[in-house]
C-alpha cells in the first residue's frame, strides 16, 4: 500500500474505531539484539516476532539515557531528563526526590481524554507516595517502585557479586525471597516484602490482563504502561519454567517475557479489541554487559548500558496496531521515546494541551507510513547527566573524558554502525558544526530546566 493511501486508511480506521487503546511495554536492560526479529540466534521470541511480522520494527530507536530512571522520565514526559532535573543517574530507596507531579505525562494526557490508565511494573521515578504513579495521571499502580536489586527500606544487605554471584542466586531459586527485601506496592501501599521475584513477570501480566478485560467490559478506552522489572539483575523465572543452567539465565528470562507478551496479546484477541489497540514494545537502555550471561547483547552495536555508544541507547522497538500500522515493515529512520507522547497523541487523535511543548516530535507519519522522520538530531547525556554528544543525520559526535583528557570521536553511523572508525581527525569542520549545535541545545535545556519534586540527594 502506498504511504499516502496507508495514512488515509489509518485515519479512517481511527475515526471509525476511536478511541484507540495504547499499551507501552518497557523492559529493563534488554539489548538491541535480544529478540529473534532483531537478529538473536539464541533467544526464541515467537510472540514478539509475530508482533513485528504484523507490525513495524524500528531499527534506529533511542532512549534518552543509558540508565533507567532518566530514561523512564523521558518516555513519560517527552522531555530530555535534564530539562526536568531527572538526569543525574538513578533513584535509590534513600532518595528523597522524584519526578515532579507538575510534569505532563502520557498518563495525564490519556486520562484527560477519558481513558482508563494503569501502571503495572517497575516505576523508579520516586518511591514516596507523593510521586508514585497515581500522582502522575495513572488510576492505579501495581509493581516494584525501583530496581529489583534494591532493598527496602535503606538498600542494605544486598547480595553482591558479578556474574559469579548471579550464578549462585540463579542456582538457588529461593533466594528470590531469602536474599532480597524488595517491596511490592499497590497504589501507595507496600503490600509484600519481599516480593517473590520468580513470579513477578507473570503477576504483572495477570494484572495487565485484568485491567484490559475490565476496560473492554466497560467499553472504556485504556492506556496501559507495562514496565517489566526484568531482565534487570537479579534474574528469576517461575520454578516450572526455569532452566537449571545459569549460563542460560538471561535467555530463559527473555523467553518468559515473550510468553507473557503472548498471553496479553491473546487476551486482546479474545476480547475482540486487538484491532483497536496499539502496542509499543521497547527497552529502557542497553544490556548490562558486565554481568555476562546474566546480561544481553547489543550486537552489532558497540558497548551497552551506562555508555553513550549505540549499544547503550539504541534499543529494539516494535510497534503493532492491526489495520493501522502496515505489517512486516521496518523503519530505519531516527525516532526516540521522547517522541512517544506527541506521536501517540496524534495517532489516537487526542489533542495535546494548547501551548504544550516538549523535546519530542510527532513521528506518527513514520509509524503509519514511510515519510521522512521529523527527528534529525538527538543529544546524548551520560548516566550522570553530563552532556556527551549529538547525532545529526548519519553523523555522531561523542566528547568523552578519558584519564582527565577530552577525547572527541566522530562516527558515520550509516557506514559504521559499530562505531569502530573515529573520523574526527579527518573532519574537523563536522566536529565543529556538531559541537556548536550540541551546545546550543544543551544551553537552552539548562536555561529552562524545571525542578524535581522533593530535595535532590544521591543515594
Amino acid at each position: 500500500m502506498k504511504p499516502l493511501l496507508l495514512l488515509l486508511t489509518s485515519a479512517l480506521l481511527c475515526a471509525a474505531k476511536t478511541p484507540l487503546n495504547v499499551i507501552v511495554i518497557f523492559t529493563d536492560d534488554q539489548g538491541y539484539a535480544d529478540l529473534g526479529c532483531f537478529g538473536s540466534k539464541t533467544i526464541k521470541t515467537p510472540h514478539i516476532d509475530q508482533l513485528a511480522k504484523e507490525g513495524r520494527k524500528f531499527t534506529s530507536f533511542y532512549v534518552a539515557s543509558p540508565v533507567c530512571s532518566p530514561s523512564r522520565a523521558a518516555l513519560l514526559t517527552g522531555n530530555y531528563p535534564k530539562r526536568i532535573n531527572m538526569h543525574r543517574h538513578v533513584l535509590f530507596p534513600k532518595s528523597t526526590f522524584g519526578l515532579n507531579p507538575e510534569e505532563y505525562t502520557l498518563a495525564d494526557h490519556f486520562s484527560s481524554h477519558g481513558y482508563a490508565t494503569a501502571c503495572v511494573g517497575k516505576w523508579h521515578l520516586g518511591h514516596k507516595p507523593e510521586v508514585l504513579p497515581r500522582a502522575h495521571g495513572f488510576d492505579s499502580y501495581f509493581g516494584i517502585p525501583y530496581s529489583n536489586d534494591m532493598n527496602h527500606p535503606d538498600n542494605s544487605k544486598r547480595p553482591k557479586g558479578g556474574s559469579d554471584g548471579m550464578d549462585l542466586l540463579w542456582n538457588d531459586p529461593e533466594s528470590a525471597i531469602t536474599a532480597w527485601n524488595t517491596p511490592l506496592v499497590e497504589n501507595e501501599t507496600i503490600t509484600e516484602v519481599p516480593v517473590d521475584q520468580r513470579t513477578i513477570t507473570r503477576r504483572y501480566t495477570d494484572r495487565a490482563i485484568t485491567f484490559v478485560s475490565d476496560c473492554a467490559e466497560k467499553e472504556k478506552p485504556f492506556f496501559l504502561y507495562l514496565p517489566h522489572s526484568m531482565p534487570h539483575i537479579p534474574l528469576y523465572v517461575p520454578d516450572e519454567v526455569r532452566d537449571a543452567n545459569p549460563k542460560n539465565a538471561y535467555i530463559n528470562v527473555i523467553e518468559h517475557i515473550d510468553d507473557q507478551v503472548g498471553r496479553l496479546v491473546s487476551a486482546l484477541r479474545e476480547l475482540e479489541i486487538a484491532d483497536n489497540t496499539l502496542i509499543v514494545y521497547t527497552s529502557d537502555n542497553g544490556p548490562w554487559l558486565t554481568f555476562k550471561h546474566h546480561g544481553g547483547s547489543a550486537e552489532p552495536l558497540r558497548e551497552g548500558k551506562g555508555t553513550n555508544y549505540e549499544g547503550g541507547q539504541r534499543v529494539p522497538c516494535v510497534m503493532w496496531a492491526p489495520g493501522h500500522i502496515s505489517p512486516d515493515t521496518t523503519c530505519d529512520q531516527m525516532m526516540s521515546t521522547l517522541d512517544l507522547l506527541p506521536t501517540l497523541a496524534s495517532i489516537t487523535r487526542t489533542e495535546l494541551p494548547e501551548g504544550h511543548n516538549c523535546d519530542g516530535y510527532d513521528a506518527s507519519r513514520i509509524v503509519l507510513g514511510d515519510e521522512a522522520s521529523p527527528r534529525n538530531e538527538f543529544v546524548y547525556y551520560t548516566s550522570n547527566g553530563t552532556l556527551a554528544g549529538i547525532r545529526i543525520g548519519p553523523w555522531k559526535l561523542l566528547e568523552l573524558t578519558r584519564k582527565k583528557k577530552l577525547v572527541q570521536q566522530l562516527f558515520n553511523l550509516e557506514n559504521d554502525l559499530s562505531e569502530t572508525i573515529n573520523l574526527a581527525p579527518k573532519h574537523p569542520e563536522i566536529v565543529a558544526r556538531l559541537q556548536k549545535r550540541m551546545k546550543e541545545i544543551d544551553d537552552e535545556i539548562t536555561l529552562n530546566a524545571r525542578p524535581v519534586w522533593g530535595v535532590y540527594n544521591h543515594k
